[in-house]
């Protein structure tokens, strides 16, 4: 097959499907075992839930995502894969697919990631810039996000020595503009890495996606330069829930661009101001970045069936608009985790479910 094997158009199809997101995704596989498994029982899983049909992914749609992808030279990596990247592969909502091109390599060596204000100051881009230089010396893969200010000073800075750009839109789609000649350097020097189909602009939804991969994908994030409630702060906070260091450079309290960066130091992130300080904190590296994730272990999930219609409502029953933990349903329902798992799967099938941060979940409207 053109671009993919029979079994990457199956997952392809999988997680292009409406309402199946990571989480799901990996449910799914642990339960069917395939992604064609899977796909087979969408329509009665859906109805489980109380939906009314299963819109699958068109195939002949996922035939023609793989050409586009492939025209420009990129390529599919999905979870699972042996040169998916490990320390990405350990979150439990890892993009199940992401479009990568260049050097997929990079992301087998340490890496930290450099963030900051898209209006940052003229010295933070500087700084930025040797930072990334000096942390690349050091055979240390800088990971941004491609956009204005601090993302792009720390691009420049690491070109030589390896840097990867993750982007909110689809592989074939230039954002800021100005960074059309940036991205297609890093596409040919260094690693572009994207989530969203091929074709799709981004918007502000997607940036949260993005800024996961950032902050997965690296032992440690350095914050320079961002206002309080910014993206970076964002990124800093999905790398402390994953247990990766995070690291502020402070600033002056007279700048408002630095109040992120001071705040981030008072509530626990380490002060650095070189990058040997931040190699010293990022190695030795986490052992999980040696530990090939090939496999999925969500625990087995058995399909719900009519006489278990009690444990399923007693589930639904608990659950409102206001986010609860999955621990909380098992305790409250009585049910087993395997059930209570299987249970919210089939309503997030259903589409009245959403999955919230620290693998929380409510129903939809």
């Amino acid at each position: 097959m053109v671009g993919g094997s029979q079994t990457q158009l199956d997952q392809l199809r999988l997680i292009r499907s409406p309402n199946i997101g990571p989480v799901s995704y990996r449910q799914l596989l642990a339960r069917f075992g395939s992604a064609r498994a899977a796909l087979e029982a969408l329509p009665d899983l859906v109805r489980r839930g109380g939906g009314k049909q299963s819109l699958l992914a068109d195939e002949g749609a996922m035939v023609r995502e793989f050409q586009s992808v492939q025209a420009v030279g990129a390529r599919h990596i999905f979870l699972g894969d042996p040169d998916y990247p490990q320390l990405l592969a350990h979150l439990d909502n890892a993009p199940p697919v992401m479009c990568v091109k260049g050097n997929l390599a990079l992301l087998s060596r340490p890496a930290v990631a450099l963030v900051g204000a898209r209006n940052a100051s003229a010295g933070a881009c500087q700084f930025a810039r040797q930072l990334a230089y000096e942390l690349g010396q050091m055979e240390l893969s800088v990971v941004s996000g491609l956009a204005r200010g601090i993302d792009t000073a720390a691009h420049a800075g690491s070109m030589e020595s390896g840097t990867v750009a993750v982007i909110a839109g689809g592989i074939d789609v230039v954002y800021p503009p100005e960074n059309k000649g940036l991205q297609e350097s890093v596409a040919e020097r260094g690693l572009l890495i994207a989530e969203q189909p091929p074709g799709t602009e981004p918007r502000a939804r997607h940036f949260p996606y993005r800024n996961r991969i950032i902050a997965g994908a690296t032992a440690g994030t350095v914050v320079i330069e961002a206002a309080p409630k910014s993206g970076s702060l964002i990124t800093a906070r999905l790398a402390a829930e994953e247990g990766r260091e995070v690291m502020a450079i402070p600033g002056s309290p007279l700048d408002p661009r630095s109040r992120g960066c001071n705040q981030l130091i008072r509530d626990g992130a380490t002060l650095v101001q070189n990058a040997a300080e931040i190699a010293e904190l990022i190695r030795p590296l986490d052992d999980r970045m040696q530990s090939p994730v090939t496999h999925f272990t969500m625990p087995t999930m058995p399909l719900s069936s009519d006489d278990s219609s009690d444990e399923r409502r007693a589930v639904i029953d608990l659950m409102g608009m206001t986010y609860v933990s999955v621990d909380e349903l098992v305790r409250q329902s009585g049910s087993s985790q395997a059930v209570v798992q299987m249970v919210l799967l089939e309503i997030e099938l259903a589409g009245k479910l959403e999955r919230g941060a620290g693998g929380k979940v409510r129903l939809t409207a």
